[in-house]
């Protein structure tokens, strides 16, 4: 088994690197995925039986509302490569990582199943970059019917960790760029939004987790990957205050950014094919991202 990982240095490769030492992994720096050329030589170069596909231009919601036309293109570009080359060298497994971002902005019953998918568009507020993921499932299935390939896809949902990019605020997840705000605020921490909307918040070292089982068992179908707790944004940041026995008073403004309500979705598939795995808890995730700020 030769494995691949693209997206490496990405917080969740950084994690993968932790308990799959021994697999190549391949960053920005080392291969533009949106060139063909390029993808094709690095895999040429690499041959790998498997791949787990991390890589994707992401950002915040307002970096998605100003380029919407730069998420759709490069995450189409990224996706549509790998997988021509994934076919082309014959690889054995192929993991695409999506996000719950693809799933409808609003459906009639909560939490989402993974036949929820075309119930209706993505969010708006980055309604491009969900519909490239959500293209990458199309894709996935698309092989699979055409190739008789046993590719597949994992859905998470939202994401934190201590591998973050703190540094870029337009690339920074909700709750690491929470707990830096929460670290360097004093008497007042200022959030956009109204605090309401509803999200499921995974440590990013469980995913990694979840992909290592998924390889060392050969789990070839596709499922949502997420925590069963569903929390205000405001619950989860009195809660932050709390473990981390900060006193501060919270202020929202910009309530047009709150973004979908609430985007939660089924882990029963999940469940099913991994019954015994334990989730970091929000309270122990939290302290372990902001020790690291």
């Amino acid at each position: 088994m030769k494995i691949l990982i693209t997206g490496g240095n990405g917080m969740v490769g950084k994690h993968l690197q932790e308990i799959l030492p021994n697999a190549t992994y391949i960053g920005s720096k080392d291969c533009n995925l949106t060139s063909w050329k390029e993808t094709e030589y690095m895999m040429f170069l690499n041959k790998p039986t498997h791949i787990i596909h991390l890589a994707a231009k992401v950002g915040g919601i307002q970096d998605n509302i100003a380029k919407p036309a730069e998420y759709f293109d490069e995450n189409i570009l990224i996706n549509t490569h790998m997988l021509r080359a994934s076919l082309q060298f014959s690889v054995k497994r192929f993991t695409g990582i999506l996000s719950t971002c693809i799933y409808p902005d609003t459906v009639e019953n909560y939490p989402m199943k993974e036949e929820d998918m075309f119930l209706g568009p993505p969010t708006q507020s980055n309604f491009s970059y969900g519909y490239a993921k959500r293209c990458m499932a199309v894709q996935i299935d698309a092989y699979n019917k055409q190739h008789n390939t046993n590719y597949n896809y994992l859905i998470p949902c939202n994401l934190y960790s201590e591998y973050d990019n703190f540094n870029n605020e337009n690339k920074m997840h909700f709750m690491t760029a929470l707990l830096k705000k929460i670290k360097s605020s004093d008497k007042t921490l200022n959030l956009l939004g109204t605090g309401k909307p509803l999200r499921q918040f995974m440590y990013a070292g469980d995913l990694a987790r979840i992909i290592k089982e998924v390889i060392d068992n050969d789990i070839t179908d596709s499922f949502n990957v997420a925590t069963s707790e569903n929390l205000s944004i405001d619950k989860m940041a009195n809660i932050s205050l709390n473990v981390l026995n900060k006193n501060l008073n919270i202020n929202y403004s910009k309530p047009e950014l709150d973004g979908q309500f609430r985007k939660d979705v089924c882990n029963k598939k999940l469940l099913n094919y991994i019954p015994n795995f334990k989730f970091t808890s929000f309270e122990e995730g939290i302290k372990k991202v902001y020790s690291n700020i």
